[in-house]
Parts: C-alpha cells; structure tokens; sequence
C-alpha cells in the first residue's frame, strides 16, 4: 500500500490515544511466561507484541518471529530455559542479517543448548531447552539493551539468580531501567550500580494487574507535527510524568523544537510555540535511538541543522537506519553525512516536492517521514508497514486534517 500525504491547513488540534507501549508489553509478557500469576492492562496492539505473544502461546516446533527484533532476543532466552522443549526461532530475511551471538555465547555460559542453523552468529536458531544455571557474564557494555534486558529477565528464574558485569560505556540505560523497574513493580528484587547488574532469583511474584502506559516512541511523531505545524494543540491520551520509557526525552528535546508539553492528569499537551530556534543543535541520543529518524526528519522540516550522536545501533535495526535517512533525506534536497554513529545534517530549507519515500522493511521510517506533509506533498511507499508498532497511525493522522490518498 502507497499513500500519496499532504495537509492543506497547517493547523493540527486533535485528540489521541496511543496504545500501550512496546517495549513494556513485550517485557511484561515474557514476565508473564515465566511466572503466569499477574494481569496486564492496556497492552500494545503493535505487531511485534502480537508476534510475541503467538510465541509464549504457540505448541509449534517451529517460531517465526518475522520482522520483530525485540521477540527474538526475548524469545531466545525464555525458549533456552523452557526444559524438555524444542523450537527453531527464525525470522524474516533481515532477521537473518542481525547479529545475535552476544546473546548466545552468554546463554551458553549458563548452560544453555543452542545451534546455528546457517550463518553462525545469525538466526535461525535451533533451542533445546534445559535447566540453567546462576552465574556472572560479563558483556560489552554498548550492545542492544535487549540482550541485557533478557538476561536480566531471565535471572529472575535461575536458582542463585544472575550477574551481569557490562564492559565499557553503558548505552540505552532507560530500557535497562525500564525493565528492572517493571520487575521491581512485581517483587522481584535487583541491584544496578555502575557497571553491575545483580537479580535475585524469585519463586513467587505478586498477584496484581500492571497497566502499561502508552508508548513514548509513538508519540514522537506527534510532538514533530506540532514542531512543523503553523499552530497545533494535540492531546495525547495516558502518559505519565515520571514515565520508565526512555523516550519521554521527547519533551526537552522539542522544547528545543518550539514545542511546549504540560500533563493534565494523564493527558500530555502539546502546544506549537512561535519562539526563535537556533540554527544548530546538537544531542546525544545513545539512550533513546528510536527516536533520531523522527528528529532528523523534524529538523530538515524546520530548516535547522543538526548532530545526533550516540546511533550506533540503528545500523542492526530493522534497516540500516543511518543509511536509509542518508538516502532519503538526500532524495527530498538535504545536505546530510553519516557516520556509523552519528548524523549531521545542514541547516536550510530545499524542499523537493512530490518525492516518494521508501521505507525499507521500517516501520519508523514512514512514520517519521509522514509529518513533513504538513510542509510539502509526498508519497510513503509500503505504508502498511506501520503495523509493526503502531496500526492505528495513519487513522490518527487523518484525524489531524493530514490528507490521505491511496496511490
């Protein structure tokens, strides 16, 4: 599906309700998997957490988690400990491409029987499940937080519990947070100081019902069309102010943007703000990444340059990340350079118009790309793709007065 996208008024007022988010479902679920006595509200209707939760339910021999990187980190440490049960975890074509080896050589250290079914160091893989054992594993400190997070998760269950020592900078801290936090909220009990982490196994969790606030990274697009909007003033339905979600930095980095957000109860408030921006800024976003295809879109709208560092793990996202911005951004009339950790891109206004946008197997790139239409006509090539994180996306931009046309 190819939609041709336009806004005719530049006035964006509305109000949305993002489901639950992402990262939290997926973590709550395998929680849920492993010890089965607590209730979750509010879940994330994303593929990637349908997918996930097919495969905590599934009897089959066989797990395809097609484009869902979170469910098969996840997957691959539940699946490891799951005695007497034997899966092939596969994936799309991409899947295939990501690196997971870390992950596995720690299961391994803990007992765990994996094989490679081709490449060695990719999925597929074949899973005997076994009983583990306690340890300490030592891990590079600057690797997807999904790797630590499921072993973190995993340590819950191992008698003796689990200790990971990460090796280096630590990046995406919040998602390590995040889950540690949700653990806390259930009982179980964990230790994160300086470059160690230590979770102590639990037998028993509370019996209670966790509500999964809606998804930080959903909302970024909504906070780049107020930015690029000539007046806007969206409600964004049940978010939290001390949120666990990483991405809640999207309210200090668009203030930079001219956009204001205050909470009304559990409502977020985005107002756009005519105020002087600067020419250029400058973020670090190693803990939340998700994040950087949506503000380097905002900053092209804007006419403001930009350095985002800290990006070195959008190169094993569901794309290349770094290279497809390159490419797209470069396509629409920017001046733009990456690095395998960063981009930079100038300030200036060049807008080509009528450009089609591919997406790359990306959920995020035609997410963050969609709200330049308020500025310029364009295309978004496979648009369908949404459906990875967030269905209900180009529903919530028409109710926004965004134009949608199939091609």
């Amino acid at each position: 599906m190819d939609l041709n996208l336009s806004h005719e008024t530049q006035i964006c007022n509305g109000e949305v309700k993002i489901t639950g988010s992402k990262s939290e479902t997926n973590r709550l679920l395998l929680l849920k998997a492993l010890f089965n006595n607590f209730k979750i509200e509010n879940k994330s209707n994303s593929d990637d957490s349908f997918v996930m939760e097919s495969a905590l339910n599934s009897s089959s021999d066989l797990i395809d988690v097609q484009h869902a990187g979170t469910a098969m980190r996840f997957l691959t440490a539940y699946f490891s400990q799951l005695e007497g049960r034997e899966v092939v975890l596969t994936g799309s074509s991409r899947m295939q491409q990501r690196p997971i080896k870390i992950l596995v050589e720690a299961l391994k250290s803990l007992g765990a029987n994996i094989e490679y079914e081709k490449e060695k160091g990719y999925p597929p893989l074949r899973i005997k499940g076994k009983k583990l054992y306690s340890g300490s594993i030592s891990l590079p400190a600057d690797i997807s937080s999904q790797y630590i997070s499921s072993l973190i998760m995993l340590g819950s269950v191992l008698d003796g519990g689990i200790e990971i020592n990460l090796v280096g900078k630590v990046t995406s801290v919040p998602y390590i947070n995040m889950t540690l936090d949700l653990m806390t909220n259930l009982g179980i009990e964990s230790d994160f100081k300086g470059q160690r982490i230590i979770v102590k196994s639990s037998n028993q969790i509370k019996n209670s019902i966790q509500i999964v606030e809606s998804d930080w990274s959903s909302a970024s697009y909504f906070f780049s069309i107020a930015a690029l909007a000539d007046q806007a003033h969206i409600y964004l339905k049940s978010y939290k102010k001390n949120s666990l979600q990483g991405d809640s930095v999207l309210r200090s980095i668009y203030k930079d943007l001219g956009v204001n957000s205050r909470f009304e109860g559990n409502n977020l408030i985005l107002t756009k703000e005519k105020v002087p921006l600067n020419k250029r800024i400058k973020w670090d976003l190693s803990n939340s990444p998700d994040i950087a295809q949506t503000i380097a879109v905002s900053c092209y709208g804007l006419g403001i340059g930009c350095d985002l560092e800290g990006l070195h793990t959008l190169k094993i996202k569901e794309t290349d990340r770094l290279t497809a911005l390159y490419n797209e951004l470069s396509l629409l009339g920017a001046k733009i350079s990456v690095t395998d950790k960063s981009l930079h891109l100038s300030a200036g206004q060049n807008f080509k118009k009528g450009i089609t946008i591919s997406t790359y197997d990306d959920h995020r790139m035609a997410m963050a790309f969609a709200p330049l239409a308020i500025k310029i006509s364009l295309s978004i090539k496979k648009a369908e793709v949404v459906s990875k994180s967030y269905p209900d996306f180009w529903k919530d931009l028409n109710s926004l007065d965004f134009k949608i046309a199939n091609i």
